[in-house]
């Protein structure tokens, strides 16, 4: 049977990034929790080459591959540093060439960076409506963090870390609960959830 697959995705345009960083942790917290195929993609790798296309129908293979695994990822964690109070354009460029019902019912965590805590409502107030839009599933307890938080560019504060275990916990809630409400009717792939705490 397959495993989940989860797509971290920051939208980070230089490197080395906070952003990346956060992302990666969030990914990893999920990875101890759920039987899951991961892999991150920095827009500082992907940007240059989806910028080659204006429309989906011009995305070459490379682009292609990079929209192929956001839309077939069962879960997504997002990241963006706050730019001009929202998201990278870069981050927006991608979301424009993905299909709008692809990411339906796709479970989201979501995360951002930013320099002070005045840009934490970002992801209440930007990132939260344009995956509302995609009728995605976003996870409650979403992930911010600033500069102090981190050491270099490695996450140090425990209390991003408690934000992270909570925002893992309640993805893990939502599985847990589609799983007693449809019992048999789940997918193979949904059925390979493995809860490493029960």
């Amino acid at each position: 049977m397959q495993r989940l697959k989860i797509l971290g995705l920051s939208g980070n345009v230089r490197r080395p990034s906070r952003t990346a960083s956060l992302v990666r942790a969030i990914t990893a917290a999920i990875g101890k929790q759920f039987d899951v195929d991961g892999r991150v993609i920095e827009l500082a790798d992907a940007a240059p080459v989806l910028f080659r296309a204006l429309r989906t129908d011009q995305l070459d293979k490379a682009g292609r591959d990079i929209i192929d695994a956001l839309e077939a990822a069962d879960i997504l964690v997002v990241g963006s540093p706050v730019y001009r109070a929202s998201y990278t354009g870069a981050f927006k460029h991608l979301f424009d060439l993905v299909h709008f019902r692809a990411l339906t019912g796709k479970h989201v965590i979501l995360a951002a960076t930013g320099g002070t805590q005045l840009h934490g409502l970002v992801t209440e107030h930007q990132l939260r409506p344009l995956f509302g839009f995609f009728n995605a599933l976003t996870i409650p307890t979403a992930v911010y963090a600033t500069e102090a938080d981190f050491t270099g560019y490695d996450l140090t504060n425990p209390d991003v870390a408690k934000r992270i275990d909570r925002s893992v916990t309640e993805l893990a809630q939502l599985f847990r609960r589609a799983d007693a409400n449809s019992g048999n009717s789940r997918t193979s792939a949904q059925r390979e959830v493995v809860l490493a705490q029960t």
